[in-house]
């Protein structure tokens, strides 16, 4: 199957594909293959964020520049191309999950969280809302379709698979999308890119958190949750403080660098306690997790057996380690148990559960006895909520 074929029946001229543009070459190039196909194209970026301070910054997407970018792309592919303005939206539910996660002593994934509740929902309602027949992304996954419906694999090029952050995705949303990319490799992409004679061809890939143009998450979390750049203890294991910290937003577990402390032995961050405004550390063998607590799991092939064997990726840079799974106290709830220690297992990301390169499905790493908060429901995007800007109107 080549990169433009969507698994839609029929003359392509006869389907509308809505493309997510982020600016970037790869949702570009998805729009320049679909047209190239035949398809009926209509680019839609979201404008997500207060772009004031990355305007002039490039690696950012969903802002300045990269709004340019995409429009100046549609018209390079003849493509009509809207900005939907949802920077309340995204702040509601990604920034906010982001900052409360870091006072909960966590580390938040919030791409995940942006494909989940803004990318694949309220997205995806406005790609039905304009007769759309499928809406097309960037990611470089693969959807694969089956006898029981489409599944959810991984990339060719294992060094850009993006299947880590789509976890949450739900059955009906993947029933809608498609991912033209997951068959090529960046070059590939790119190559692609100078055929198709796009204005971004040579773009850098964006790297850093989008909404935080500077780098520095913690003077966003500062200003949003001030409690988490409160100070407080350096601890070891018994409680004995080793020294002071100027705020638990600074720490992940498994962090080394930047402790502050001198001792005998390299010393790495274990638990991070928000209520006590502590920061637990000890030596790295104390790291050697093999129960892992998992909440808001979702299921992307039939939920799992209890004790099913399962290859469990725990951070989106870590390979997948073999564990089995076993039901949770409570419903969305579910524990890995893994074969070996993992290392730094960090609550507030993602354990990715995989057979091979299928995604099973996947949750949030937890922190034992903390009581979580239901995540807010979204609602789904009204009419009034999406500001429409025709990009070629100026």
């Amino acid at each position: 199957m080549s990169p433009a074929d969507l698994d839609l029946p029929g003359d392509p001229a006869r389907h509308r594909v809505v493309v997510a543009m982020s600016g970037g070459v790869d949702s570009s190039v998805t729009a320049a293959l679909l047209v190239e196909r035949g398809f009926e194209v209509v680019g839609i970026t979201l404008q997500l964020y207060d772009h004031g301070a990355a305007a002039g910054r490039s690696g950012a997407c969903c802002a300045g520049r990269d709004i340019h970018d995409a429009s100046r792309v549609a018209g390079h592919l003849g493509i009509p191309h809207y900005v939907l303005d949802y920077e309340s939206r995204f702040r509601a539910a990604v920034i906010d999950d982001f900052v409360d996660g870091y006072a909960r002593g966590e580390t938040p994934v919030p791409c995940i969280r942006c494909n989940q509740r803004v990318k694949f929902q309220d997205l995806l309602h406005t790609a039905r809302d304009l007769g759309a027949s499928a809406l097309a992304t960037g990611h470089y996954v693969r959807r694969v379709a089956g006898a029981d419906g489409p599944a959810l694999h991984r990339a060719y090029d294992a060094a850009r698979d993006q299947s880590y952050f789509l976890f949450a995705t739900t059955r009906a949303e993947l029933d809608f999308l498609r991912f033209p990319l997951g068959g090529l490799t960046k070059d590939e992409t790119r190559a692609e890119a100078r055929r198709f004679g796009l204005p971004i061809a040579d773009k850098p890939d964006s790297q850093d958190i989008c909404f935080v143009p500077s780098g520095s998450y913690a003077r966003l979390v500062e200003r949003l949750r001030p409690e988490a750049r409160a100070p407080g203890d350096i601890v070891d294991r018994s409680g004995r403080v080793l020294g002071r910290h100027d705020g638990i937003v600074l720490f992940t577990v498994g962090q080394r660098k930047g402790l502050g402390i001198a001792a005998g032995e390299p010393l790495y961050v274990l638990e991070i306690d928000p209520e006590g405004r502590r920061v637990v550390v000890g030596p790295r063998a104390a790291l050697a997790e093999t129960r892992v607590l998992l909440g808001e799991v979702n299921w992307l092939a039939a939920p799992a057996v209890d004790g099913m064997t399962v290859a469990a990726k725990l951070r989106s840079t870590q390979a997948p380690v073999s564990a089995r799974l076993s039901a949770g106290a409570q419903a969305g709830e579910a524990e890995l148990i893994l074969d070996a220690p993992a290392g730094a297992v960090a609550p507030g990301q993602a354990a990715v559960l995989y057979d091979g390169d299928r995604v099973l499905g996947g949750g949030w790493i937890r922190r034992p006895g903390l009581t979580h908060p239901r995540p807010p429901p979204i609602s789904e995007p009204h009419s009034d909520d999406r500001v429409w800007r025709d990009s070629s109107a100026g």
